[in-house]
């Protein structure tokens, strides 16, 4: 965990989008936003990123990569579409997947503080702990 600012930032790798334990540790310790750079040749973290940032209310940043690499005999195709997620799922910033882009967007650090989702639900308090081994 890095504080910037006044802000929280933790840090994922490439794959490790894959695990909801590694943004949900990454949450519970403090984290307003995630930072994810990333080498990813599989299609489906972006779409996942969205919920990865609506169970925690974080924002994250995947920054990822564009182009090829052969590497030995396997070529890496990188799927490009960099993205910034909203703590409520919304997509602030997307690249193209094949092209150079800077994006920014707006946030509201206050509203990632709160992990009420409304009067009755909040997403920390209201875990079963008691059910988990880990």
């Amino acid at each position: 965990m890095f504080e910037v600012n006044g802000v929280n930032i933790g840090i994922m790798i490439c794959f490790d989008w894959f695990f909801p334990e590694t943004a949900r540790t990454l949450a519970l310790l403090g984290a307003d936003i995630i930072a994810h750079p990333a080498n990813l040749v599989l299609p489906y973290c972006q779409k996942a990123m969205i919920t990865r940032c609506l169970e925690n209310r974080i924002y994250a940043v995947t920054a990822n990569r564009i182009g090829e690499e052969i590497r030995g005999e396997d070529n890496f195709v990188f799927t490009g579409a960099s993205q910034i997620t909203s703590y409520d799922g919304q997509i602030l910033s997307s690249a193209p997947v094949d092209k150079i882009y800077s994006g920014f967007a707006e946030i509201d650090i206050e509203k990632v503080r709160d992990k009420k989702l409304n009067n009755f639900n909040d997403i920390f308090e209201d875990r079963r702990k008691d059910f988990y081994k880990v």
